[in-house]
């Protein structure tokens, strides 16, 4: 039986107030209006933007909310005006999009679309100002355009990418986020050469993936920095040569790795948002053609300092958003260097939920334990 163009009442993680675990509630989810499709989610993971926001320790909080953004479903109806995307079509929701018409995703050189670039703080879609989802009459709010912690979710077709239907989803649905965030760093931004040597800050999801990048690129030398040296034995298995943890050290760690690399980095990745971490980053790349790539949120408060001399002895600073990848565009090559064995991706999923238990999710990434886990829904 169709369910277009009928609301679907389906379960789903609701936060109802901040820091509180997530109810399973019944919901209802609207059909999609022009511009958007309906997914029925099959496998979401849990990602450290949704506690970031879920604590709401740094900025409005907007309950009750289903979050959720790194996911991979099946488009089940789609909204007037969506042709790319039909009924029955594999896809990852992502949390930024590409509208293919703005300046932004008309420029080969950016992927931050003017439409639908990442608002942590909106709670209802574009289109209306309204929400899709509502228990009892009355609204719940969407997080990141994707809120995928729901057996059915809507989204605006721009920030929903169409995949090889081979893909299996619980695997692919980590590159809707942070898996390609590090890993496009890295290939699309630094560019690295085969036999350089590459240093990455931080070694959680997004760091690791920035080191697959490297390992993928073909580095000789990927060092491992991170003031957690519990991290430092998974790391191997990303291609990670040698770590450091800058707590055993009695200088900046860019000194250490300048005196260990002979001069310094060719590339490095910042993959902590600590501007102490930025700092060392781009100072522990050579002179003359080290380039620093920044991928770490900051605090709002926070600036960056480092002598000019650094810039003019011919260092480049760059920054990334969403590894440079356009949603639409790019992903469905990346799931490609999934299928033909280019890039690993199961080691970085190393815990598995159904979703009845999602708040073990929120337990695992709040002690640090381990890098993504997956959530089944189980419908």
């Amino acid at each position: 039986m169709s369910t277009a163009g009928q609301v679907i009442r389906c379960k789903a993680a609701v936060a109802w107030e901040a820091g509180k675990p997530l109810v399973i509630e019944e919901v209802d989810v609207a059909p999609p209006q022009k511009h958007e499709v309906r997914l029925k989610i099959l496998f979401t993971s849990l990602c450290h933007t949704d506690v970031y926001f879920w604590e709401a320790k740094g900025q409005t909080p907007l309950f009750p909310r289903i979050f959720g953004h790194e996911a991979g479903g099946i488009v089940e109806s789609v909204g007037e005006g969506v042709t790319d995307l039909q009924p029955g079509d594999h896809v990852l929701p992502v949390f930024t999009g590409e509208c293919q018409q703005c300046r932004h995703c008309k420029s080969e050189e950016s992927n931050m679309c003017d439409l639908l670039r990442i608002n942590t703080d909106r709670g209802v879609m574009i289109s209306d100002g309204q929400t899709r989802f509502s228990k009892d009459g009355k609204p719940i709010y969407h997080f990141l355009g994707t809120s995928t912690f729901s057996e059915y979710t809507v989204a605006h077709s721009g920030c929903v990418t169409k995949i090889d239907p081979q893909a299996p989803l619980d695997k692919v649905c980590v590159l809707s986020c942070g898996i390609s965030t590090g890993l496009g760093a890295t290939l699309n931004v630094a560019k690295p050469t085969k036999g350089s040597a590459v240093a990455i800050f931080g070694l959680g999801a997004v760091g690791l993936a920035a080191a697959e990048g490297a390992r993928i690129a073909g580095a000789s030398r990927i060092i491992g920095i991170d003031l957690n040296s519990v991290r430092f034995n998974d790391a191997k298995k990303f291609g990670i040569t040698e770590c450091l943890n800058p707590k055993d050290h009695d200088k900046p760690v860019q000194q250490v790795i300048v005196e260990m690399t002979d001069g310094g980095v060719d590339r490095s990745v910042e993959c902590t948002g600590n501007v102490n971490a930025m700092i060392s980053a781009f100072e522990c790349v050579h002179d003359g053609w080290g380039v620093a790539v920044l991928v770490g949120v900051p605090n709002k408060d926070d600036a960056f300092k480092t002598h000019p001399i650094n810039l003019l002895n011919e260092r480049t600073l760059k920054g990334t958003f969403f590894g440079n990848y356009k949603p639409k565009t790019d992903l469905p090559s990346v799931v490609a260097k999934y299928m033909n064995k280019e890039l690993e991706l199961d080691k970085f999923i190393t815990h598995q939920v159904p979703f009845s238990e999602i708040n073990k999710a929120f337990e695992y990434m709040l002690k640090g334990e381990g890098l993504r886990c997956m959530i089944t829904m189980g419908h």
